[in-house]
């Protein structure tokens, strides 16, 4: 018997390199109803085939109702990398820098670190402050450098405060 979180994962393997339309929402929908309405996981995977299909106004709504509902350590981070880069997407900006800082302060040892810091730089450079933004995406690859550590960190740290 294949599990639900089977289920999902095959919908998201089937649609991979794909375009996520229509159909590959209704089989999340079907398979997230199984759940209930009051299931963070289910309104999470929901929000996400909303958002893959280009709905990022719908995905919003989703992705803050599984926040709110209480997501595990594994899709928290998950659900504001991808709420944040919606809001980016609709041009709230401001809101979406809002929650990313606070999740770069609260996961800065998470395994999405470096994914929170991706999104954290492109929403930077659409908010108008593209220095911060480069000074943010190196910090985050300095520690992936095999050298170059203190120098790229001191670039990466003057260059961020051109935007200030």
């Amino acid at each position: 018997m294949t599990t639900w979180e089977d289920r999902i994962n095959r919908v998201w393997e089937d649609a991979a390199n794909e375009l996520v339309d229509d159909d590959v929402i209704a089989r999340i929908d079907a398979i997230a109803a199984e759940r209930g309405a009051d299931d963070a996981r289910a309104e999470f995977e929901r929000a996400g085939a909303r958002d893959s299909a280009g709905r990022p106004l719908e995905a919003i709504v989703l992705y803050r109702r599984a926040l709110a509902l209480g997501l595990d350590a594994e899709h928290e981070p998950q659900a504001i990398i991808q709420l944040a880069s919606s809001l980016r997407n609709v041009g709230e900006t401001a809101e979406a820098l809002e929650l990313l800082k606070k999740a770069r302060e609260e996961s800065a040892e998470s395994p999405y670190g470096d994914a929170i810091a991706a999104i954290y730089a492109l929403t930077l450079a659409s908010s108008g402050a593209p220095h911060r933004a480069l000074s943010v995406a190196l910090l985050a690859l300095v520690p992936h450098l095999p050298r170059y550590h203190r120098s790229m960190t001191a670039y990466a740290q003057e260059i961020g405060e051109r935007d200030t």
